[in-house]
């Protein structure tokens, strides 16, 4: 069976009456984790970007609390977790300010934390390519968004 395109099922929700979208929504958070958060978000969060942006942040700052210290592979087994998370997240929310702000907090946070990425060409990569995904979102806001993001990420270099 193919799937039907993106368009075809958008004409085919026009028709459907209330109470049936209603059910395929709930059929559909039934079966997979991600769709049941997604819809969470919709639902309960999206009105208050900045509260789920703090709420994304706690989450990532238990992460972050966890994080072990001595041994470089767990520490970056446990960073590639909070940024499948955080990008999981910021996958829901789609706005570019939520995304910058994320991934602002996550090299500040690895900046705090003290991990010298140095020793493993792994960890480095790993920030630089966070600080490179913080440049072009940077660079698709508007220029007095970029001015007041821009000493955050001068900190970060």
């Amino acid at each position: 069976m193919k799937a039907a395109s993106l368009n075809e099922v958008k004409k085919e929700l026009t028709y459907l009456e209330p109470e049936n979208l209603r059910a395929l929504c709930i059929r559909l958070a039934r079966y997979k984790k991600e769709n049941k958060e997604l819809l969470t978000y919709l639902l309960f969060e999206s009105h208050d970007e900045q509260g789920y942006i703090t709420g994304v942040k706690n989450e990532m700052d238990g992460h972050f609390e966890s994080l072990p210290k001595a041994n470089i592979y767990l520490i970056k087994k446990s960073l590639r977790k909070i940024l499948r998370i955080m990008n999981k997240q910021i996958k829901y929310s789609e706005v570019k300010q939520t995304e910058l702000e994320l991934r602002i907090y996550f090299c500040a946070k690895i900046k705090k934390a003290k991990i010298h990425l140095l020793p493993s060409q792994v960890l480095t990569n790993l920030y630089n390519q966070q600080l490179k995904k913080i440049e072009a979102v940077l660079a698709k806001l508007p220029e007095d968004l970029q001015y007041d993001y821009q000493m955050e990420i001068e900190q970060l270099r």
